[in-house]
């Protein structure tokens, strides 16, 4: 097929090998614009772009896709599908019903489950055992375009959203090269999504972020590794974030009050939930590194008999 390409992160660039690797022809790649990066603010390229330059194929990096004369040029090149994987922005129906097979979407969750912008983070946090990659016929709603295939995954009980997504990666390129298979020889009937079974992945900001004390060890937990390695759970001590990458918890039934420091040790530092007590096993001060709780307590102390807020 003639494809031109549309993404933006990591999470998008298996694909595009995929689609390179398996002789489809690849006309065009569209991608975010270069963003001012780091302390110098040196432009920094998305990963879709390096990926793309390294396979010697065309960039487009418009800064609104929607512009009459970026649609034009996207028309010139003829293509069969786009494919989209976190490409970061709004398309409308000229460029949706503008190629032969439409535009296909891989979408990081069992559709219709957890549309919108942090499927991956959601999954987890919600406590979901099963999750995966789907691949949709995009039309103008908010993820809510014809099913094509699925593809699932278990969440194991101490996953991490950073190992979620390296597995969920290849799974969605693997599952759009089916697709576009499938769809030359006719073989897929798409499915309607029954909008009374969707579910919402809303934008991850500093407020859905803050750990709640009040709330379950469980809930805490998920909360912690569904935001790790990024972009982290954190709790706020002496007015200063403190970054949670990784924890564990156990049911206690002790009277101490949710947010109580119980003690830190090489184990963790204990602090009761709403049912039970969270061990954080690797946190991140202000200003400092990443750093295991084992190893900070060597040259630190950590309050205990505190309760944090």
């Amino acid at each position: 097929m003639n494809v031109i390409f549309m993404g933006t992160p990591g999470f998008a660039v298996p694909t595009l090998k995929k689609l390179y690797e398996n002789g489809h022809e690849i006309k065009l790649v569209v991608t975010q614009p270069d963003k001012p990066s780091g302390r110098g603010k040196k432009l920094k390229k998305s990963e879709v772009k390096e990926a793309a330059e390294e396979l010697g194929l065309s960039v487009f990096q418009p800064d609104k896709i929607k512009k009459q004369e970026n649609i034009d040029i996207l028309k010139s090149y003829d293509p069969d599908v786009i494919v989209v994987v976190a490409y970061g922005q709004i398309l409308n129906r000229e460029i949706l019903t503008m190629p032969k097979y439409g535009c296909i979407n891989v979408h990081a969750s069992l559709l219709p489950e957890l549309r919108g912008a942090a499927p991956l983070n959601w999954a987890i946090i919600n406590g979901e055992t099963m999750t995966g990659v789907t691949t949709m016929q995009m039309d103008v709603g908010l993820d809510t375009g014809d099913m094509l295939l699925k593809s699932e995954v278990e969440i194991c009980e101490d996953m991490i959203v950073g190992e979620l997504h390296d597995i969920l990666m290849h799974k969605g390129a693997d599952l759009l090269i089916e697709t576009l298979n499938k769809l030359e020889r006719n073989e897929i009937v798409p499915q309607k999504q029954d909008d009374l079974l969707s579910s919402y992945a809303p934008l991850l900001n500093n407020e859905n972020r803050k750990i709640s004390w009040s709330s379950t060890a469980k809930n805490i937990h998920d909360l912690i590794r569904g935001l790790s390695p990024w972009p982290t759970a954190y709790f706020t001590m002496d007015d200063k974030t403190v970054k949670v990458f990784k924890s564990s918890y156990k049911n206690d039934n002790t009277d101490y009050e949710p947010g109580y420091v119980i003690k830190a040790s090489d184990e963790g530092i204990f602090v009761k939930a709403k049912d039970g007590i969270v061990i954080l096993k690797e946190i991140q001060m202000p200003g400092k590194n990443k750093i295991t709780v084992e190893a900070y307590l060597r040259g630190n102390k950590f309050p205990e008999r505190i309760v944090l807020p």
